[in-house]
């Protein structure tokens, strides 16, 4: 058993060598052979320990689960897929005021069904919604601030990347994950676009409506009509194609047909069957597939090497003293959920989310259940966090992904995206309250989902 110095010097290490830059893999690998060499004293043991753990963890295939999916959004992102959405939705909601407000939240909603990464969205919507916010007279701020406020939502709504690497990591069902961010996801949802009526209503001039518009954005509102040159049936066809595959995928997972390997299988052939249908030559699905084999293989060693990093926190009980002193500390456990959420907001400023997760959830998780709170209701709440922090200044990572995206504009600062941000945050910090008082909302589907395939 580790003494509580050894402790202090093994947290402190990974501490040090994650914000000294070195990749997070590498810190979490380092660490977890440190660890066991200060228990054991042994090389070989070590060496033993990391090899079986990187055998075990390989061999699972649970982890397919990450390429696959992010394969089906990669599919569909090529296809135009994100456009045809942007631009129906636009269509539909044309009697609304703060209508490009309110597509762009629904269609990073629905495109976040197939995605599962926000940055993906933050910088495809800043290409696809911002031209046309700014042509039909929107404010600057406002339209960024929406732009990486509903980017969030990639991570939230399933199939969500954090949400599969929390499942891993906490070895609860990837599925019931899944299905437990949907109705949190439309709650977040619901918010933003009520945010933009009040917006719309209250100051109309930063939406692109009123009187007071310049003469220049009041032509250029009435000239663009926001993708109205295209085929309104190719539009619709591809739309409705999105959203059968979407209903295909998570109901199976949510009734039992399929586990969340076999959907992201059946995901990503659904999704190359549209993206021939609408046209994908392949260059485009040679370049997709060597996109997200870049992205996938670095996280699959994450994942292996969070997981050694896990099983040395539990082995040398670190995760149990940090329980245990939490417990006798005599806090409410709403004091100490109140800290968590704090710690993520903090490093979300800092370090990418699946750092985040990697580095606290192997002792959050544990605690937080201690503390009697449900598992998959605390899982959502830390997902919503930890994309919170991506809005938060100084180093939020989501407005840094819009600034670098919008490359035409002049004298755009990262403060004027924060603070167009900010109502999005505010919108964020009310579903986690909503969660951490009534965890049935994450909850009530992933139970009744039992229900369903047990019946």
């Amino acid at each position: 058993m580790f003494e509580p110095t050894q402790m202090i010097v093994l947290v402190g290490v990974l501490l040090a060598l994650v914000f000294s830059g070195i990749h997070i893999a590498v810190s979490l690998g380092i660490t977890s052979m440190l660890g066991i060499y200060l228990m054991t004293e042994q090389m070989d043991t070590v060496l033993s320990f990391a090899s079986n753990t990187a055998y075990e963890a390989l061999r699972d295939y649970v982890f397919a689960v990450i390429p696959l999916f992010m394969l089906m959004g990669e599919f569909l992102a090529k296809c135009g897929a994100a456009s045809d959405l942007f631009t129906l939705i636009n269509r539909l909601t044309r009697r609304l005021p703060g209508r490009l407000g309110i597509a762009t939240v629904l269609a990073n909603a629905v495109f976040a069904f197939v995605t599962g990464v926000s940055i993906a969205a933050a910088a495809a919507f800043s290409k696809i919604a911002y031209p046309e916010m700014r042509k039909h007279g929107y404010e600057r701020k406002f339209s960024l601030g929406c732009i990486a406020g509903s980017a969030c939502l990639g991570m939230l709504i399933p199939p969500s990347v954090l949400m599969i690497v929390w499942g891993v990591l906490t070895e609860l069902a990837i599925g019931k994950l899944f299905i437990a961010g949907i109705i949190p996801g439309f709650i977040v949802v619901t918010l933003y676009i009520a945010y933009i009526l009040w917006v719309a209503y209250r100051e109309p001039h930063r939406v692109g409506e009123g009187e007071h518009l310049p003469q220049a954005q009041q032509l250029a509102r009435a000239t663009h009509a926001g993708g109205e040159d295209k085929d309104l049936k190719t539009i619709f066809m591809s739309t409705v194609g999105i959203l059968i595959l979407v209903m295909l995928v998570l109901g199976g997972i949510w009734l039992g047909v399929f586990t969340p390997t076999e959907g992201a299988g059946v995901g990503a052939t659904l999704a190359l069957v549209l993206a021939l249908l609408r046209g994908m030559k392949m260059d485009e699905m040679r370049d997709a597939i060597l996109s997200v084999g870049k992205t996938s293989a670095p996280l699959l060693l994450l994942l292996v090497t969070a997981q050694l990093y896990s099983r040395v926190l539990s082995m040398t009980g670190v995760t149990g003293a940090t329980k245990e002193f939490f417990l006798g500390s005599g806090l409410s456990p709403y004091v100490i959920l109140a800290l968590m959420v704090l710690v993520w907001f903090i490093l979300g400023c800092i370090i990418d989310s699946i750092s985040i997760i990697l580095l606290t959830v192997p002792v959050f998780g544990p605690l937080a259940v201690a503390l009697g709170f449900d598992p998959i209701a605390f899982a959502i709440i830390g997902i919503i966090a930890i994309e919170t922090g991506l809005l938060t200044p100084p180093f939020g990572i989501l407005v840094f992904t819009v600034k670098a995206a919008v490359t035409d504009e002049k004298n755009l600062s990262t403060g004027e995206i924060f603070k167009g941000s900010i109502p999005y945050w505010i919108m964020l910090l009310i579903a986690i309250l909503a969660l951490v008082f009534y965890p049935q909302v994450a909850t009530w589907l992933p139970n009744l989902g039992n229900a369903v395939s047990v019946s």
